[in-house]
């Protein structure tokens, strides 16, 4: 927290706005689609709830397919579900870890020929970093099909200029509590299409009708946030660039110290983009000392210090078996990503003391 918060839920408390809306909703909307440069933006309880509304938006049914990010944790591809239709997943490429556009391409051209185009692109932007994003609008454009960017990752992240989550016909973002600023829970639709967006508060508020009497035309959801959320929400985003700092900081300290070691690859960052860095992320190849990704992990466990795997691409989900899945080569980059990355501990508020004893451990595995 960043100390500011409490302003906010006490003005909640105050002034009797608990439900899910109220000032503080409507201000953190506000602020959001200030900060990214957007018209506006609809709050609502998780990004996964928004990402399930921009495909509601986008009149995605049972006989639709939504080509998505394999390389990416599950909640990009369950609103396709929820909505009956199919995914279709796209590989990683090599530079940025995110969508593929020759994968893309590939998975377009089979589309088209078949006669049956996806109704929408789901691309995600991993851990902080931007995908290829003006070769995947250009693919997209072409064949007249819109993308929801899946920012939950990269809030306060650019790309030539433009706010990570605005490049697509929809945004998300999360708040979630492991996000680089959060509601505890939470999420954010954003748009330039205003209409859309209160067709989404609508469907977020159990879709009710226009009456004096509880009226409902169409199924809805209880997906708003709450107005004391959005205060928490609206005090952290008053120190996102201040937590993207100090996540760059973080990022730096373990590239300073570990990128002598010629088995170490950072995840890198395309020209002209800014990640915020939500986490440091290496890949660990093969090298004299058969250090892995499991022995790092079992390492670091032994002194009380949580890292994980990258995210397991969704096309190797059970949940997920069957489902088809295009390659960006002859070598799935994303399997390949899987079996050599970690994510190292990363938060906002650790301390260089913390971090240098992550560090040591690594090296030590080296020597």
């Amino acid at each position: 927290m960043s100390g500011n918060e409490q302003k906010y839920i006490t003005d909640a408390f105050e002034t009797n706005w608990i439900a899910p809306l109220g000032p503080n909703v409507d201000a953190f909307e506000q602020e959001i689609a200030s900060y990214v440069g957007v018209k506006g933006a609809a709050a609502v309880s998780s990004g996964t709830a928004a990402l399930h509304l921009a495909l509601q938006l986008l009149e995605v049914t049972a006989d639709d397919i939504v080509f998505c990010s394999t390389f990416t944790f599950i909640a990009s591809a369950n609103p396709i579900v929820y909505q009956g239709a199919t995914p279709v997943f796209i590989d990683s490429e090599p530079d940025t870890w995110n969508m593929s556009p020759l994968a893309l391409q590939k998975a377009f051209k089979d589309a088209s020929e078949k006669g049956k185009l996806p109704k929408a692109v789901i691309v995600v932007n991993l851990y902080g970093q931007s995908a290829k994003m003006d070769e995947i609008v250009s693919i997209c454009n072409q064949y007249g099909v819109p993308i929801v960017e899946d920012a939950a990752e990269s809030l306060g992240s650019i790309y030539k200029g433009k706010k990570s989550g605005t490049l697509g016909k929809f945004g998300v973002y999360s708040f979630n509590g492991n996000k680089i600023i959060t509601t505890s829970g939470g999420g954010m639709l954003v748009s330039n299409d205003l209409e859309a967006l209160d067709k989404a508060r609508f469907l977020a508020t159990q879709a009710r009708d226009q009456a004096p009497h509880y009226q409902h035309s169409q199924v809805g959801y209880n997906y708003r946030l709450s107005n004391i959320l959005a205060g928490v929400g609206r005090a952290q985003l008053e120190v996102l660039d201040e937590r993207v700092e100090s996540r760059r900081n973080i990022f730096n300290l373990y590239r300073q110290k570990l990128s002598h070691l010629k088995s170490i690859e950072f995840m890198s960052e395309l020209p002209e983009t800014l990640s915020n860095r939500w986490l440091t992320t290496i890949l660990i190849h093969e090298n004299e000392f058969n250090v892995t990704v499991s022995s790092i992990i079992e390492e670091l466990g032994k002194k009380n210090i949580e890292a994980r795997p990258l995210w397991k691409p969704l096309h190797l989900q059970p949940v997920f078996n069957g489902v088809h899945i295009y390659s960006h080569n002859e070598q799935n980059v994303s399997e390949y990503l899987f079996k050599r990355g970690i994510c190292l501990p990363s938060g906002s508020n650790m301390t260089r003391e913390d971090q240098i004893k992550v560090i040591d451990t690594i090296l030590n595995l080296f020597s």
